[in-house]
């Protein structure tokens, strides 16, 4: 899934759902059960979420909704194997950048 976020030092939940395209409670959800993902919280308690926080989401998201992990298994996976999966990941962000110039070229051609 390719993410559209301008490039900030925090970003809102809503924010990050949008780009996600998923409810605010589904990364609060998240937020909980993955202990990875520690967004910062201003006086009024909201919410602001790091760089580092989206590609933790970011894969969080390939783990459970594209290759269909249970919570469980991610958490497992995250924790065991959690380098060369994030390399794999990369490695997939980057070629689907590729495609998606390829195809842009293809079209003005």
């Amino acid at each position: 899934m390719q993410i559209e976020l301008p490039e900030k030092r925090y970003y809102g939940i809503g924010e990050v759902a949008r780009a996600f395209d998923v409810n605010t409670s589904l990364i609060r959800f998240w937020e909980k059960e993955f202990d990875v993902l520690q967004p910062k919280k201003n006086a009024k308690g909201n919410r602001k979420f790091t760089p580092k926080d989206i590609k933790n989401l970011q894969l969080i998201y390939h783990l459970v909704k594209e290759r269909g992990f249970t919570l469980e298994g991610a958490k497992t996976h995250l924790r065991e194997e959690r380098q060369k999966t994030l390399t794999n990941f990369e490695i997939i962000q980057k070629l689907e950048k590729v495609k998606t110039e390829l195809i842009k070229i293809k079209q003005q051609l």
